[in-house]
Parts: C-alpha cells; sequence; structure tokens
C-alpha cells in the first residue's frame, strides 16, 4: 500500500493501550505505512489521521489535519465519542474501510476573529461572562450583528456560535437545535439570558457575524472548542465567520447520523458520573 497513515493516540482515555496495539498490529499486518503521534506539534502530512479518543482528543487534532487537507478517522478509545465513526473494537473495520475506499463528509470550521488574533473552531466559539469580585454583578451584555444588521441584544452569561458539528455539544445543554451536518448553516445560543425573547437562531454559514459588546468597562472570555483563548473587551474588533477550510471525516458505508445520534444521546442520558 502506498498509504501513508498517522495515528494520534490520546494517553488518558480508559481504553487508549489495548487499541492502540491492536491497531497497529492490524496495520503491520495489511502492509499499511504508518507514523504515530502523541502531540499536536508531531503530526506531519499523511494521507489519512486516524484519532484514537474521544471527542476531546478528535477536537485537538481536526483544525491541523483541516488545514493540512488530511482526511480523518476517529477510533473512539474514550468514554463518549461522538465525532468517531469507529468504536475501539471495531479497528479491523475501520483499516478494511481504508483498504476498500471511503467517502468523506466536510464538516464547516468557524474562523473567530478578536482583536489582532485569529482562531478556529470544528464546534463552537463561545463568548462567556467572567467572574469580578468588584462588580455590582457579572453578566454580560452582547450585540449580536448578521451582515451589518443587528440580531439582539443578549444579557446573561453569554452567547455560543455552533458549527452543524457543535450542535450536539454545549449548544444543544443550552437549549439549542441539532443540526445534521449537511447543513450549510451556523446557530447563534444565548446562555442563560435576563430575558425570555432570547431564542437560538440558526442562520446561513455565508454570513459573517459581529459582536459587540455594550459596556466599555466589560471583558468577555472567549473560548474556542473548550479551549480558553483570551479575554476581551469593547474596543476589540471580534467577528465569526467560516473558515475557508473545512475537515474531512472519512465515513462508514452503514453510517447513520440518526441512528448514532439516538445512541449518544441515550447513553448520555442513563450515563452516571
Amino acid at each position: 500500500m502506498n498509504m501513508k497513515v498517522g495515528v494520534y493516540c490520546n494517553r488518558q482515555t480508559k481504553k487508549f493501550l489495548a487499541v492502540r496495539d491492536e491497531l497497529l498490529k492490524i496495520l503491520d499486518r495489511k502492509g499499511i505505512s504508518y507514523e504515530t503521534y502523541y502531540d499536536t506539534n508531531e503530526i506531519a502530512k499523511p494521507d489519512i489521521l486516524i484519532v484514537l479518543g474521544g471527542d476531546g482528543t478528535i477536537l485537538k487534532a481536526a483544525i491541523i489535519a483541516g488545514m493540512r487537507k488530511i482526511d480523518l478517522l476517529g477510533i473512539n478509545s474514550g468514554n463518549l465519542g461522538f465525532l468517531t465513526e469507529f468504536e475501539g473494537e471495531q479497528a479491523e473495520q475501520a483499516v478494511d474501510l481504508l483498504l476498500r475506499g471511503y467517502k468523506t463528509e466536510s464538516r464547516s470550521v468557524l474562523e473567530v476573529h478578536a482583536g489582532n488574533q485569529t482562531f478556529y473552531a470544528l464546534n463552537d466559539a463561545v463568548l462567556q461572562r467572567r467572574f469580578d469580585e468588584g462588580a455590582d454583578d457579572n453578566v454580560v451584555e452582547i450585540i449580536a450583528e448578521i451582515d451589518g444588521k443587528k440580531v439582539d441584544r443578549f444579557v446573561g452569561d453569554g452567547i455560543i456560535v455552533s458549527t452543524p458539528t457543535g450542535s450536539t455539544a454545549y449548544s444543544l445543554s443550552a437549549g439549542g437545535s441539532i443540526l445534521t451536518p449537511d447543513i450549510h448553516a451556523f446557530i447563534l445560543t444565548p446562555i442563560c439570558t435576563h430575558s425570555l425573547h432570547n431564542r437560538p437562531i440558526v442562520y446561513s454559514d455565508e454570513n459573517l457575524m459581529k459582536v459587540d459588546l455594550s459596556d466599555t468597562d466589560r471583558r468577555v472570555a472567549l473560548v474556542c472548542d473548550g479551549k480558553f483563548c483570551g479575554e476581551y473587551a469593547k474596543s476589540d474588533n471580534i467577528t465569526i465567520g467560516k473558515a475557508p477550510f473545512g475537515v474531512n471525516f472519512i465515513k462508514s458505508e452503514d453510517g447513520n447520523f440518526f441512528d448514532k445520534l439516538l445512541f449518544k444521546l441515550n447513553k448520555w442520558s442513563s450515563q452516571r458520573r
């Protein structure tokens, strides 16, 4: 095989060793060249990147894969893997799919400009309040505009801007709708607002959102895919749009978004911490 495979591993997941060892044996047996990575900085430019972990691990590797046009395949070796295509015990099925030929599904990515910095997110970008002991209250007031038109004023804990991929994550917990991956849209979901009229809004991913902080003294924290990016004030120009690249996920022939959705939601609902 001329195919070059990269295997990105998360050592922290509970099934990591067993899944990794089995996968590498299969790749050796089938004569597939591979490299293993344990840090995103190690990822080179293979034809395919297999990610061993859960959704958090995929989020760490996805932006790199998207920028470098590397097809990505997730194998769950963690607890819950909504973005993974196979479970840990299905490593051989995953490799056989690569050998037979496969289809990909492109997922959109958010591009966030804040101040003089740029960030990317596969799931979501969150602008949220930060706690200030000296403040009379700790809510934030955010005015959102889409293509220059005012959408609404949100007073509360903040807002979530989510891709269809991220619509089953934080946005869903905050009351947002689930978007299927093939929808070319983003969703703006308010977090614990003080007005009952504030509701999630689905809009075209071709539009550009501008965020304005009405309070000159208040700062907000920006979090992209769960990673803290910094704190920003009214003077910082914050825009959120669609990145010029997407992430190509390898899909199994019998993959069904709704089957996976029901399975994962039922699993989440019954999970005990």
